[in-house]
């Protein structure tokens, strides 16, 4: 798989699955979650609301992956998983690979061979970026996936420079 790392709005990426960094109900939220959901549109919701009135009552729980349309984004499919908060005291790091995993796995599923991943856990949830771009890294660089391409998308120019200096390592 080809691994790149972008600068940019990851609403925007010209790719066959957009990852959504969700919070667990799947009904929107702010940061990458809030932006999917409003340029996405509707659509998106409404399958989120089908999914948690189906298979998710509960939400949908850290470190899973669940698909839905991506509605009016440039996409096909927006892969929903759910990023651990970070935590100084308990190791969440194979939570947070999970999301990685588990997202290429239903992108795989779908028939995508382009994804673009947020840095997962990064903002919010308050992940340092460095060990957020290890954590993606770790397992983009090592799936064995039909995904051809992954983008990490990272939104400002500190978050990018980080992420390059991180990946040269």
């Amino acid at each position: 798989m080809i691994i790149t790392l972008v600068q940019g709005d990851i609403t925007a990426q010209q790719v066959d699955a957009i990852v959504n960094a969700a919070n667990s109900s799947l009904l929107g939220g702010g940061g990458v979650d809030g932006a999917i959901h409003r340029k996405g549109g509707p659509e998106i919701l409404a399958e989120c609301r089908a999914l948690r009135a189906s298979k998710y009552g509960r939400g949908l729980g850290t470190g899973q992956a669940v698909a839905t349309t991506a509605g009016r984004l440039p996409a096909r499919w927006v892969v929903h998983t759910v990023g651990p908060v970070y935590s100084a005291t308990e190791d969440r790091a194979e939570l947070l690979r999970d999301c990685y995993r588990n997202s290429l796995r239903v992108a795989a599923e779908l028939g995508a061979a382009t994804v673009a991943f947020p840095l997962i856990s990064s903002g919010i949830f308050g992940w340092p970026v460095e060990d957020a771009v290890r954590q993606a890294l770790s397992v983009l660089r090592t799936a064995e996936t039909s995904v051809a391409q992954a983008h990490l998308v990272l939104y400002d120019a500190a978050t990018y420079q980080t992420a390059q200096r991180v990946a040269a390592e």
